[in-house]
């Protein structure tokens, strides 16, 4: 075959760039596993009537690792969640074309060997002063690992997705109405009329107990459910071998004792480990650590009070971590929170004397009377008055007068008018391009979600579990 390729035509083909798509995963069932072979198949991921194999997988996990810096490597070996990603990328890139590949079959798409070799006589990895090279040929294939027909077959793939997806890239001509529409929205302004009525003009007495507690009893206080937790560190540099292993065998001991009834904290000084005792946190306020990733915190909500997590492989060491208390959620005493309630009362106070005041304005000028203290502006949809009167000036239609809530004022608001914007050609120029990309984006969206129904995606649960589970941390 390669003599073939090495004599074949010497004409250039343009190169279609493949964008990925995203998919979604279904699990297929658990008969198959209890009547089927489960130790002979491998397969990791069905895509329609094809086969996604672990070989597979590995085979391009490889070729990833391959083309990776140093310091992205070690992420993806240290960090849980770099990993996870790093294995989802993968199985997501397989899925993707295998999906396209099965639709150009589909198609009834042929890439002939005359092709392949038109392809590869193009690569100017291959090419000696711009003619093809068989020794460069079979360096490169040699040093990247590949057979010629194993490369042979990537190339054919990649043409046969090149074919299907080609005609997805191709630029969409905007009609003109369409851009000329979108800039009327996006540019146009309009002549509004607005008052405001601040929170804090009006005076209030200080409320009474009474007052308090009848506010208190429309306005429960309630607070949010707390934890507690520990953890035991014990440090390393984790991409140095040797005190990787001696860690290691230090967190083993740590684990032991705790397991043997010794507290995080005791378990930690007998073996000269770092002991933390965090802050109560809730899920709005998460404690700030710099050890903790955001994956170990989000476990500290799935964990059982007085329970420890497993030995857990981190940047700074290994991490043993504990639950130590969860207080629920629960309406706060009235003496508790007397104070905060004090303050919040006068504001509600203030709210309503000024909305009253809004009203009234609202009312008088429905009636053909003039706003007081009123402002005269010309607003577009980014600037000229506050951020709720804009969106309340263009959600209106012309001739509307409303109240306009905010959180420290009422606004009352008349649309007096609407201007069409004059003609930019660059602003228009842009905006062309922003509609053409918007197109071109519902369109892929459209073709992906055609993709997913002519293919469903299964993963094979028990072979990911067994192969590729341990990655999941």
């Amino acid at each position: 075959m390669l003599e073939y390729l090495r004599n074949a035509s010497e004409k250039p083909i343009a190169k279609v760039l493949i964008t990925i798509l995203a998919f979604s995963f279904v699990g297929w069932g658990v008969a198959e596993w209890i009547f089927g072979n489960v130790l002979s198949d491998t397969t990791l991921v069905r895509v329609g009537p094809e086969k996604i194999s672990v070989q597979q997988y590995n085979l391009e996990r490889s070729r990833e690792l391959a083309t990776m810096s140093r310091d992205e490597m070690r992420n993806v070996y240290v960090d849980p969640i770099a990993a996870q990603k790093f294995q989802n990328d993968i199985i997501a890139k397989l899925t993707t074309q295998t999906m396209v590949e099965n639709r150009g079959q589909k198609m009834g798409f042929i890439v002939s060997d005359r092709r392949i070799a038109r392809e590869i006589r193009e690569y100017p990895e291959f090419q000696e002063n711009g003619q093809f090279s068989t020794i460069k040929f079979d360096t490169v294939l040699s040093n990247s690992g590949y057979s010629e027909a194993e490369f042979a077959n990537i190339l054919r793939s990649s043409v046969l997705r090149s074919m299907v997806l080609g005609a997805v890239g191709t630029p969409i001509k905007t009609p003109k109405f369409a851009v000329d529409a979108m800039y009327n929205a996006r540019y146009a302004t309009r002549d509004i009329e607005y008052a405001t009525v601040n929170f804090d003009d009006f005076k209030v007495g200080n409320p009474t107990d009474e007052d308090l507690r009848n506010f208190y009893a429309t306005h429960p206080q309630t607070i949010a459910e707390s934890r507690t937790a520990s953890y035991v560190l014990v440090p390393a540099d984790m991409s140095k071998p040797d005190e990787y292993s001696d860690a290691y065998d230090i967190a083993v001991k740590v684990e032991d004792a705790i397991i043997g009834g010794d507290s995080l904290k005791d378990a930690a000084s007998a073996n000269k480990a770092k002991f933390v005792s965090l802050k109560p946190f809730s899920a709005k306020q998460l404690p700030k650590d710099d050890v903790l990733t955001d994956a170990m915190i989000s476990k500290l909500f799935t964990m059982d009070e007085g329970t420890e997590s497993e030995l857990i492989e981190t940047k700074s060491g290994f991490v043993i971590m504990r639950l130590d208390k969860i207080t629920p959620a629960h309406t706060a005493e009235f003496d508790s929170v007397k104070k905060t309630l004090a303050n919040d009362w006068v504001r509600d106070a203030r709210e309503k004397q000024a909305y009253m005041r809004a009203n009234e304005i609202l009312v008088d000028l429905r009636a053909g009377k003039q706003m007081p203290n009123k402002k005269s502006v010309n607003v577009s949809r980014a600037s000229g008055a506050p951020d709720d009167v804009l969106v309340a000036a263009f959600k209106n239609p012309v001739g509307t007068s409303v109240i306009v809530p905010s959180s420290k004022a009422f606004y009352v608001m008349t649309v007096k008018s609407n201007a069409k914007p004059k003609k930019d050609e660059k602003k228009s120029a842009d905006l062309e391009k922003e509609v053409a990309k918007i197109s071109s984006r519902n369109i892929t969206d459209d073709y992906n979600s055609f993709l997913i129904r002519e293919n469903p995606v299964r993963v094979n649960e028990k072979v990911y579990r067994r192969f590729l589970g341990n990655n999941n941390q």
